[in-house]
């Protein structure tokens, strides 16, 4: 009971002895590097509207951080803007600008090195090289920031939001564009992205390597230069996303590579030259998701296994589903085709007549790029007429038994 007591004492006074400066043209600091040196833990550091060009701010202590009118935090194109080397720090309202550029130690408008309990909320980041840097953080949040910058070339600009050796990260409510990769996760556990904007990146929207047990929910994914990548993970968990308009030679909405145990439930792709595309992955759960208007709905290698395809909806895609192999050892189920031409006597709204949603088509193209200036030939529909009463090409077990006869409202 002492201790409770004396520890309750101690927290007590060290928030009475709490102070609050203000950085401002008509305060006692005029500059905001003499007022972070004046500071102790648990005091708050309140800078007026105005334009700062101190070079590199670094937070030492657990402080809180504000701008008040939006001031202005300037980099000059040669600084890290404003590195936090302590635990509880709050950074909130700022603009930050013109960080340097470097390759060797990638400089920030915001770097964390090695931090736990740090808030970064309701910033604007404008043309910096890497916009919010994470290392070795714990327990971070990073919310509602805007995040801009103007990279033509992934070697000349960083990521949006870079997180790599890091657990249990909150990504909430981030608009970002114009960087390497929007989000990037490397090394990362235990983290939530959720209801993020990311668009308009050179590479991916999101990209994830070596990281677990990680979910994204409720983001859109748009118009980056190869959508979103998964890659060497598990347990990952994506819900209700929208991966739209990524088009190129090499773009997907999704790309999953060798990862596996993971969960894609309640997506939307549309607009892409691949929905999913899927390459040395297992066990994974893929249900009611919407594939529209794609090149290729779903490209499932064979490399692929033990997944599940479940009550989703594919509509008006070139090619529902494309593979590079004869052996499938994944399961396809109760799916709304839209090509599907089948019939229901017993009206329970699955088809009497097994799919077979590979197409010979779609197994040539895959294997001769070219013939795709064939599509909508009287050949190619012929070839695909026969194919469906006849296989002979295409994988035979490659079926959904029980294809839907009305699509799924999701």
């Amino acid at each position: 009971m002492k201790v409770i007591l004396l520890s309750c004492l101690l927290v007590f006074f060290s928030l009475m002895e709490a102070k609050t400066i203000r950085v401002g043209s008509a305060q006692s600091y005029s500059k905001i590097k003499p007022a972070l040196r004046s500071v102790e833990n648990g005091d708050t550091l309140i800078v007026e509207h105005g334009f700062y060009q101190e070079g590199n701010l670094v937070i030492e202590k657990s402080i809180v951080f504000i701008g008040e009118g939006l001031p202005v935090l300037d980099g000059d194109k040669k600084f890290e803007v404003l590195s936090i080397k302590a635990n509880n720090v709050t950074v909130k309202g700022f603009m930050i600008q013109n960080s340097g550029c470097a390759t060797l130690d990638d400089p920030g408008g915001v770097k964390v090195y090695g931090s736990n309990d740090v808030t970064i909320c309701d910033n604007y980041l404008y043309d910096n090289f890497f916009g919010i840097y994470i290392q070795y953080g714990k327990n971070c949040l990073i919310k509602n920031n805007k995040i801009i910058a103007f990279g033509t070339e992934e070697q000349q600009i960083g990521n949006g939001i870079h997180c790599w050796k890091s657990d249990s990260l909150l990504i909430i409510g981030n608009n970002i564009s114009g960087h390497r990769d929007g989000i990037y996760f490397e090394f990362v556990t235990h983290s939530v992205i959720w209801r993020n904007i990311s668009y308009h990146n050179i590479r991916y929207g999101l990209h994830f390597m070596f990281s677990n047990d990680d979910a994204y929910f409720t983001n859109l994914f748009r118009s980056n230069g190869a959508g979103v990548a998964v890659m060497f993970s598990k347990k990952i968990i994506m819900v209700n996303n929208s991966f739209e308009d990524n088009w190129g030679d090499a773009a997907y909405g999704l790309l999953l590579k060798e990862i596996s145990d993971g969960y894609i439930h309640g997506n939307k792709f549309f607009n892409n030259t691949s929905g999913i595309y899927m390459e040395g992955t297992s066990r994974m759960q893929v249900l009611k998701n919407v594939f529209k208007s794609n090149g290729w709905g779903l490209k499932i290698q064979a490399s692929c296994m033990d997944n599940v395809l479940e009550n989703n909806n594919f509509l008006g895609n070139t090619f529902d589903i494309s593979t590079n192999g004869s052996l499938v050892l994944n399961t396809f189920n109760e799916n709304y085709w839209d090509k599907y031409t089948g019939y229901d006597l017993n009206k329970d709204n699955i088809g009497d007549v097994p799919y077979h949603p590979l197409s010979l088509f779609s197994v040539i193209v895959e294997k001769n790029p070219p013939a795709m200036l064939l599509y909508r030939s009287t050949m190619v529909m012929l070839l695909d007429k026969s194919e469906k009463i006849l296989p002979s090409l295409t994988p035979e077990n490659f079926i959904d038994n029980k294809p839907l006869m009305h699509a799924l409202a999701l």
